[in-house]
């Protein structure tokens, strides 16, 4: 009783399997609409293809029939027609294949910048709970497998489906008894193809989740190759790399095995059923009308190939099928909630925080009641251990996160009222990762809403940020390639080209977390004089790990375990004797040291 009842739910299962595997195909096709026209261009294109098999059908009967007669103008009336034949038959495929690789590619395009342009939009915590690899792998491994799909196989189907319908409608003009007794193994087929297709389906869903692990791994080695050149890690990367392409390759086998199972049963199948017809063809037909029997049986020839490529595109399909569903799942996911609506040209940089409590995963509370209150202008510094809370902090003011439990009002407007694009044009934001582009050094401080900023405001950020001392000494200066994610550059360069870059912004309100932590002294001294000139008369968010850059912010904001435990100016927690104290202390002996 109980096998049976799990028979049922499995049964169930695939039933529920093939039934959203076909809404997801008819939405792929969906994405056919704005190029119908092409559409019906290729589809045209493949009738005429189709329908020129029957007719080499019919040259055949003619041939046979003609031969007896030995009519002088048959020698040059059957060559005609048969180069008639092909040109018709080579004009259709050319015609098919053109635009519906036309339409398919631009399927492909538009899926691909639908899932980038969305990824701009995902909120902070998608990127946290998926890895890159993942993600690249979808834009360019799962898109590839919906281009088999959406351009192989669908030139297949329409080609030899075509192809097939004319065939048996020759065939059942000839004889319909014969034709339907050949038609007698159809269902067998169907049952084949559906129930190979699901195991394709789940198999290819296999092999783009190991596929993303290939992708993701190497990722990590190539960003992460000075570390495993100084740790030695070359064999444990190899051995990670080797897993996962092992894995991927033992999953394209058993979809190479699948395929090649199921082809050559199709084509046994659909041999049993000729051989059958032509047992009885000879029987009933062939004493008659020799030249009838000659083109059915020439028309029943042509099947097996049609039915053939039909029946191998369906790995194709499954495979387009399970990347289609991955990529319509992410663009399925909600973007970031931007339901404000308040819009302003610049703030006067009023930060007010009231009882801000927040947990990355709803359980564990990385903020606990914070309360906090920064007047325009102010510099406010953040400090504690690592793990404190302090960027989680300084993340949800941008609304990098949202926060449900507490307020931050930014000129006593909630933050959430702002627009997005309203409330980050307010925030400067520099931090210890710096991100850099592989572009120009111009282009990597005039970044995104900042590229129509005039030259001479991108050099004075690069003056002020103390850049420019290194830019000058570059081959093509401010327009020198700096590679990826600035590879070309000291980390200190690249913390400088940061903050030029947060003060062409030139915002009322400053996020500094970490950003001149990869500065030597003497350098973080001189930049640090720039901030302190930048910071007048705009309210600045300081993390800082050195207690010695942040003694002369106006407040100082002590954290610890998601808590703030001390607040006040730098003479003022040094009297108190306490945490801030403690850290200041241990500081200074490492420093003397």
């Amino acid at each position: 009783m109980s096998s049976k009842k799990n028979k049922d739910v499995a049964a169930s299962l695939d039933e529920q399997q093939f039934q959203t595997a076909g809404q997801v195909y008819l939405r792929l096709l969906s994405y056919v609409k704005p190029y119908w026209f092409y559409f019906s261009l290729s589809i045209l294109g493949f009738i005429i293809f189709a329908g020129s098999q029957p007719a080499f059908a019919v040259l055949m009967e003619y041939l046979i029939n003609a031969i007896p007669k030995n009519d002088p103008s048959d020698r040059w009336l059957i060559p005609v027609w048969l180069m008639s034949i092909f040109a018709v038959r080579g004009l259709g495929h050319f015609i098919g294949s053109y635009y519906s690789s036309r339409v398919s590619l631009a399927i492909v395009h538009t899926l691909r910048t639908q899932l980038f342009n969305q990824l701009t939009k995902m909120p902070g915590y998608y990127f946290d709970n998926n890895n890159s690899g993942h993600l690249i792998s979808r834009i360019t491994f799962n898109v590839t497998q919906v281009t088999g799909a959406a351009t192989e196989a669908f030139k297949v189907i329409v080609r030899e489906g075509f192809t097939v319908i004319g065939l048996l409608g020759y065939l059942f003009y000839q004889d319909w008894k014969l034709t339907l007794i050949f038609l007698g193994v159809g269902p067998l087929i169907g049952v084949l193809v559906w129930q190979v297709g699901l195991r394709l389906r789940r198999l290819s869903a296999k092999v783009q989740g190991s596929m993303g692990d290939v992708t993701h791994i190497a990722s990590e080695m190539i960003n992460g190759y000075r570390v495993m050149r100084s740790f030695g890690g070359q064999a444990y990367e190899s051995k990670r790399f080797d897993d996962a392409s092992t894995k991927n390759t033992k999953q394209n086998l058993k979809i190479v095995t699948t395929s090649a199972i199921n082809t050559p049963v199709i084509q046994f199948l659909v041999a049993g059923a000729m051989g059958f017809v032509m047992f009885l063809a000879l029987t009933y037909m062939g004493t008659s009308d020799p030249g009838a029997f000659v083109a059915y049986i020439t028309a029943a020839g042509l099947m097996p190939k049609p039915v053939r490529q039909l029946s191998e595109v369906n790995s194709t399909i499954q495979k387009g099928i399970a990347a289609a569903n991955t990529i319509f799942m992410q663009l399925d996911e909600k973007v970031e909630v931007d339901s404000g609506s308040h819009v302003t040209t610049r703030v006067r940089g009023e930060l007010n925080i009231k009882h801000l409590n927040f947990s990355y995963d709803g359980e564990n509370a990385v903020l606990k009641d914070i309360n906090l209150h920064i007047k325009p202008g102010q510099t406010v510094a953040l400090v504690g251990r690592s793990g404190s809370g302090k960027t989680t902090l300084a993340s949800l003011i941008p609304r990098f996160y949202q926060h449900a439990d507490g307020d931050i009002l930014l000129d006593d407007v909630p933050i959430q009222d702002y627009t997005l694009a309203s409330l980050r044009d307010q925030i400067a934001l520099v931090s210890q990762q710096v991100t850099l582009f592989n572009d120009t050094v111009y282009n990597n401080i005039a970044y995104g809403t900042l590229s129509d900023a005039p030259e001479e405001a991108v050099v004075a950020a690069a003056k002020a940020a103390h850049a420019l001392e290194f830019i000058n000494d570059m081959p093509e200066g401010l327009q020198t390639l700096i590679g990826e994610d600035g590879v070309r550059l000291s980390g200190g360069q690249r913390q400088r080209l940061a903050i030029a870059r947060a003060l062409l912004k030139d915002a009322p309100l400053l996020i500094l977390d970490e950003a001149t932590s990869a500065l030597d002294t003497e350098s973080e001294r001189g930049i640090q004089e720039a901030l302190e000139a930048v910071m007048k008369n705009r309210t600045t968010l300081v993390i800082a790990h050195r207690l010695t850059t942040i003694e002369n912010a106006h407040h100082i904001v002590v954290m610890d375990a998601g808590k703030i435990v001390e607040q006040g100016n730098h003479q003022s927690l040094i009297a108190l004797r306490g945490y801030y104290a403690k850290l200041h202390a241990m500081q200074f002996e490492e420093e003397t040291e």
